[in-house]
Order: C-alpha cells, then structure tokens, then sequence
C-alpha cells in the first residue's frame, strides 16, 4: 500500500508539470514506473502509452479554455502521428530490452538539452508546418518503439519551426492522444495489466494534467517550466541508469 501511494503521488506531481508542456506524462513515466515494476515492454511501456494518451486529453482540456489549441492541424499532426507510431511499437518486441533503454536514455539527453536551449519565437516569425509534418513521422516511429506517446520530442520540434511556445504545447497534447493508444495496440496481446494500481494511476494522471495545462495557460512562463521539466525527468533517468547497473 505504502509502494502504491508513493506512485500514485509521483505519478501526479510528474502530469502536472508534462500537463503544463503538453507532452503527456508518458516520457517522465517510463523511468519512474521502472523503478517499481520490473518488466519494460509488457508492463512499464503498455502502462505509460495509457497514461500518456488521458493525461494529454485532460491537458488538451486545460489549454484549449485558453484558446492554444489549433485544432485543424492538431488533427493533420495526429493523423499522421497515428499511423507511424504503431510501427515503433511493434519493432520494441524484437529488440532486447537494454538497447531500448540505451535509445531512451539518449532521448532524455536530447529532450533535456532542447528545453534548456529552447528555440526563440520572434514576433512575425513564421510557422513551417508542413516541415513539422514531415518531421512527425520519424518522431513518432521512434516514440512508439520507446513507449512514450511522440509528445516528448514533437513539442520541441514544433517550437524549432516557429510555434509559440504554448501553442505548440496546445497543439502537442492533442496529436498525441490517438499515438499514445494506436501505439498500445501491439502490446495488447502481452500486456500484464493490475487494476488497483492502473485506475489510482489514471485517476492522478487525468487531474494533474489538466491542472498542470490550466497553470501554463494562465500563469506561468514557458521557458522556465521547461527547465524544471528537464532537471525533473534527468533525475528521475538517473537514479534509473543507477539502478540497472547497481
């Protein structure tokens, strides 16, 4: 009981702060329920596509009472996003396991160093949406083979071509919901599932993230969320890598 309450607890606090970048709480996920589940692909990574795919709904909630949700090419984006994420997914059964974790780990590197070194927007600047398009496939591929809904690289990404920070993030939570679940579909037929622990998991996840979404939209300033996010998730990485090779 006392391990439960302690992920349910994490497991909040980690959706408000993806909530309030629209990432979906998948990527932070993976390595804070690895800390307390032992298999990767059968229970960490089909646990973290569910959580990833309705912590961003709720997010897609919290932005959207804001106005940052531009919602013709967030649905362009998921299309997109839904039908190459599957493939990634279905690639992570034939890899062992230790390669998955070096191609995350790697990913975090990335993803940290983009929040910490974020693109400017500039007044005027324009948005290159079809580049993100293209750019959205070999995302999501990826993302789908680590387990962790596109989000994590996507938000960066849209930023770099010239969204605005919250707007990319709007536009973020919802490409990614239809991912999140399209990649769980290969994981089905292995998936090992415990109710008393997924539905507590949910439940923290859907209010965090929308009330991590409600912040960002009214209160507080994209870059320096991002940083704490970054710091956040290297942690958590860390204590992660310590512990596969302690």
């Amino acid at each position: 009981m006392n391990e439960l309450i302690i992920m349910v607890i994490g497991l909040f606090l980690l959706s408000i702060i993806s909530g309030m970048l629209g990432l979906g709480v998948a990527f932070a996920a993976i390595p804070f329920l690895g800390l307390f589940l032992p298999d990767l692909v059968n229970q960490v990574q089909p646990l973290s596509l569910l959580l990833n795919g309705v912590t961003a709904l709720f997010a897609v909630f919290g932005f959207a009472k804001s106005g940052y949700v531009d919602w013709k090419k967030a649905i362009y984006l998921t299309i997109v996003a839904t039908l190459a994420a599957p493939v990634g997914a279905w690639l992570v059964h034939y890899v062992p396991q230790i390669y998955v974790w070096f191609l995350y780990f790697g990913a975090v590197f990335f993803l940290a160093y983009r929040l910490f070194k974020p693109v400017k927007h500039t007044e005027g600047q324009e948005e290159n949406f079809k580049l993100a398009l293209i750019l959205a496939i070999p995302i999501s591929i990826l993302a789908g083979f680590l387990g962790v809904g596109p989000g994590f690289i996507l938000m960066p990404t849209l930023i770099l071509v010239g969204f605005e920070p919250k707007k990319a993030a709007g536009i973020t939570a919802f490409a990614v919901i239809a991912p999140s679940f399209s990649s769980l579909i290969p994981h089905l037929a292995s998936a090992q599932w415990d109710l008393t622990l997924m539905i507590p998991l949910l439940i923290a996840g859907a209010i965090g993230s929308f009330a991590g979404a409600r912040i960002t939209s009214l209160f507080v300033p994209s870059g320096r969320m991002k940083q704490m996010f970054a710091v956040m998730i290297l942690v958590v990485t860390f204590y992660k890598i310590y512990t596969l090779i302690a």
